[in-house]
């Protein structure tokens, strides 16, 4: 992969997919420092941990080709979650994840930019299946993954985490995307 790999840009009706900017870095790390919000997604001690994370994402593009996409609100312009790809050595497959920062829950923004991340992975990238990883007990985001149609497989014990239970998304096939 060139290093000079550019990311897609995404759209919904209410949402842009598009890569992380310097700019982006603030709204990052009040959600990265944040030990409740950021609880299911790894949490950071300071600010240099959560540059790192925000780095290494990039880095995530330009090797995997995917990655984490920053999610910009279309009516205020301003960055509220982040959606993408994840794979990282030690995974044990690509995930979809979500995350929405504060001010901005109760919008369906998680929903809207998973479906719309995950449609690019099997329609753009070729994808055949895709796993949502959650720690037990973060309801939210098993509530998300079921309502984007997953199920629950089995626990594995991530490198990062601990314990994740690991949710299969529906297939392509499954949700009429790609050749019939």
């Amino acid at each position: 992969m060139s290093m000079t790999f550019t990311i897609p840009r995404l759209e919904t009706d209410n949402l842009i997919l598009r890569a992380p900017e310097q700019s982006d870095f603030e709204t990052y790390v009040a959600f990265a420092l944040d030990p409740v919000r950021s609880a299911g997604f790894g949490t950071e001690e300071n600010r240099s941990d959560a540059w790192r994370w925000f780095a290494c994402n990039l880095g995530h593009w330009t090797l995997r080709g995917y990655g984490y996409f920053t999610v910009e609100e279309k009516v205020s312009g301003k960055p509220c979650g982040l959606s993408g790809i994840w794979a990282p050595e030690g995974w044990p497959e690509p995930e979809i994840g979500w995350v929405v920062y504060e001010g901005f829950e109760g919008k369906g923004i998680a929903f809207e930019a998973a479906a719309r991340t995950r449609e690019w992975a099997y329609t753009d990238l070729g994808f055949t299946t895709l796993t949502s990883n959650i720690v037990p007990g973060n309801i939210r985001s098993v509530a998300l993954a079921e309502r984007l149609g997953a199920a629950f497989e089995r626990e594995y014990d991530n490198v990062h985490m601990g314990v994740e239970q690991l949710y299969r998304h529906p297939s392509p096939a499954d949700l009429g995307i790609g050749a019939s």
